[in-house]
């Protein structure tokens, strides 16, 4: 963790993704956006192709993802949105849509991600799901997308993270719940935390190819993300979603596009915003907002980028 002066912009809480975009030409630009088929996902999709931008949505149900695309098109004029499968699971499908990607990459966001899964789900490989989901399947395909960041030029890598990451640094003696109860809060924690040392790490690693790698808190939107904890909800459950502040679809994607897009934060890298703003540093377990240490730990930001690579040979 380096102790640089923190990173401000004019934008703020109530920022929206239109707002960040005014007056951004983005022609020329390639972006790959995951889960981008609804929630901040296609909203961020949709104000990347307002400013000219190629956008690929990289989407489990390619269906659904084409008719966002089309929806896209429609709003902003921009014919070059399309849809792509892929499955952030399933290491062949990240294999294939790396493989089908051809010519340079100028922006990746890592948006897809799970929320607090109520019972312990694994993968094929025995991996616990939220951490196989937001982050190792991401960071598979950053690193098969590696080439074509580094041909663009000043390429970003946003990975989307989440206020959840104070709850749970990275566990590395039982990752995947293998010998400790499991627990949905802890292992989302873990997952986002795992997102924004991704971010630390990729920073530091690529900063020779001219990546710029940054994490972010997009606030609380109400998307499809809070199903599982919507389907059996009790009362104090109910109140706090009654009173939590949520932001708009606009405004929830406003902190990913200033990341992507925003000539603002040109070589700004290895950061974790929230608000359009990077976060302060706290150690205080209390507040929903700020960065937890263990989140930008360079220590475990290198640790997991080996764990990672070792897991995925």
């Amino acid at each position: 963790m380096d102790n640089h002066a923190r990173f401000t912009t004019p934008y703020g809480f109530e920022s929206t993704s239109t707002e960040i975009v005014d007056g951004v030409d983005l022609t020329g630009k390639r972006a790959v956006i995951t889960g981008g088929a609804s929630g901040i996902g296609a909203e961020t999709a949709r104000a990347l192709a307002a400013a000219g931008a190629e956008v690929t949505l990289a989407v489990r149900n390619a269906d659904a993802g084409r008719q966002v695309a089309e929806r896209i098109t429609a709003q902003t004029g921009n014919t070059g949105v399309a849809a792509a499968a892929l499955e952030l699971t399933d290491r062949r499908s990240v294999t294939e849509f790396v493989g089908r990607w051809q010519g340079p990459l100028h922006i990746l966001v890592n948006n897809a991600g799970i929320m607090a899964l109520p019972e312990l789900h694994r993968t094929a490989e025995g991996w616990e799901l939220q951490f196989a989901t937001n982050h190792l399947g991401h960071f598979d395909l950053a690193l098969g997308l590696h080439r074509a960041l580094a041909e663009a030029g000043g390429a970003r890598v946003v990975a989307v993270s989440s206020n959840g990451h104070r709850t749970s640094p990275i566990v590395f003696d039982d990752i995947h719940f293998e010998r400790r109860a499991y627990e949905p809060w802890l292992a989302y924690g873990q997952s986002k935390t795992a997102n924004v040392l991704f971010a630390v790490e990729a920073a530091k690693r690529w900063a020779g190819d001219g990546i710029t790698a940054n994490a972010l808190m997009p606030g609380g939107i109400r998307t499809n993300l809070q199903r599982h904890q919507l389907e059996n909800i009790t009362p104090e459950i109910q109140e706090i979603f009654d009173n939590y502040p949520w932001k708009t679809m606009e405004q929830g994607a406003a902190t990913s596009v200033l990341l992507a897009a925003s000539p603002l934060v040109e070589g700004v890298t290895g950061r974790y915003f929230e608000d359009c703003n990077e976060a302060e540093l706290t150690t205080d377990p209390g507040p929903e907002t700020g960065v937890r240490p263990h989140a930008l730990d360079v220590g475990d930001a290198a640790r997991l980028w080996d764990v990672s690579i070792a897991l995925l040979r």
